[in-house]
């Protein structure tokens, strides 16, 4: 589903993403580490066709990224680190937003409003103001709106940053169940703990290279330790410290 081949890119001097190769297989939700700095957004910002590489491909469901980027981004999905959303606007209306942009049916409106809100505990906020909304139904928002097209393939990136617990075991649930019914998912996280529960395989980057890759099991066969994976995370990138 997501196949990406020598892929690079560099600011200056600095080489953020090395020569990157990585397959994430449809279905999977697959959770992308490295320290600060050690290329993870510019990764995703490459993948979802918002930064351009200096080399290398990037295909989704077979659509490359570079020379088919509308036919790409519309089987995606993608939450930023800090998403923005237009505060004047009611979690409905902001649906409703989002939906003329994906030119998404009514009904699929009236479906989100019913199901995913019920789901995100959203229900009780449809006519407040999304700027008085907390970070975290902020955030569930979000989720309802890059659901609403029914992408086959979903970008996150720091999903979790400032949310409370509830709100956390809602979202991982969230995503699971998204990658049950077949979606793709393409995360990074700095929780080890939440990486080392919902994911099906880790990528570790370091210096804007892969370091380690596979099920957690694979990765302590590759350190030769059964150690955490905060463990494994601190050798494997003990050297950008």
């Amino acid at each position: 589903m997501i196949k990406i081949k020598e892929l690079s890119k560099s600011f200056g001097e600095l080489k953020a993403v090395d020569r990157l190769n990585l397959s994430v297989p449809a279905g999977e939700l697959f959770c992308f580490l490295g320290p600060n700095g050690a290329g993870k957004t510019t990764t995703i910002k490459m993948l979802t066709g918002l930064m351009k590489p200096d080399s290398g491909v990037i295909k989704v469901n077979e659509h490359d990224i570079t020379k088919y980027p509308v036919e790409a981004k519309r089987i995606m999905g993608y939450i930023p680190d800090m998403p923005y959303i237009y505060e004047h606007l009611t979690p409905v209306e902001y649906i409703e937003f989002v939906a003329d942009l994906y030119k998404v049916s009514g009904q699929r409106v009236v479906e989100t409003i019913a199901g995913d809100f019920e789901q995100l505990g959203l229900n009780q906020y449809q006519d407040t103001l999304v700027r008085d909304l907390s970070h975290g139904f902020r955030q569930r928002l979000i989720y309802a709106a890059t659901f609403l097209h029914d992408p086959q393939v979903m970008f996150v990136d720091e999903p979790l940053v400032g949310l409370d617990p509830y709100t956390i075991r809602v979202i991982k649930d969230l995503l699971r169940e998204r990658v049950k019914s077949g979606m793709t998912i393409f995360l990074t996280t700095h929780i080890l703990a939440v990486a080392e529960e919902i994911a099906d395989r880790i990528g570790i980057i370091s210096e804007g290279k892969l370091v380690a890759l596979g099920t957690l099991k694979e990765l302590r066969e590759q350190v030769g330790a059964d150690d955490s994976l905060e463990d494994i995370f601190l050798q494997l990138t003990a050297g950008e410290y």
